[in-house]
């Protein structure tokens, strides 16, 4: 059995972005998916982890759950004036449990490309790929 890399990737849709997870397990795509999030404002790598918060949210299916959780994280992006570069996902059943870890957004040195306004439902999928998992949306911008 091959290991399945855990990466990140954005894909083209009109004029929003899509963001896309793939990891070994459910959660680790979920990660991923975050990690492309911040990839569509600024360089995931200029982000120091210096701040931990929680975040949880529930939905009724694995989709609806993963828009919740990209929702989640623009709520804290946007009220905390922050930007996340590491996430811990913990998945039971409709529930997630996480925490992001990152830093005040500094302008100068995060340089903000966009401002994602939320999470849509366009091509919103969660689903097994290959000997892992596939976390995808399209966010707006």
């Amino acid at each position: 059995m091959t290991q399945v890399e855990a990466r990140w990737e954005h894909y083209e849709h009109g004029a929003d972005i899509g963001v896309r997870g793939l990891g070994a397990t459910k959660g680790e795509a979920f990660e991923q998916a975050a990690l492309a999030l911040t990839a569509v404002i600024t360089g995931p790598a200029a982000v120091r982890p210096l701040e931990r918060i929680a975040l949880a949210c529930q939905a009724p299916d694995d989709e609806l759950l993963l828009a919740e959780w990209l929702n989640a994280l623009v709520y804290e992006m946007a009220t905390r004036r922050m930007l996340f570069s590491r996430f811990a996902v913990k998945l039971s059943g409709a529930r997630l449990a996480a925490e992001a870890w990152g830093e005040t957004v500094d302008t100068a040195r995060h340089r903000p490309a966009v401002e994602v306004k939320g999470a849509t439902y366009t091509t919103l999928r969660v689903a097994p790929e290959g000997e892992g998992w596939l976390a995808q949306t399209v966010v707006d911008v």
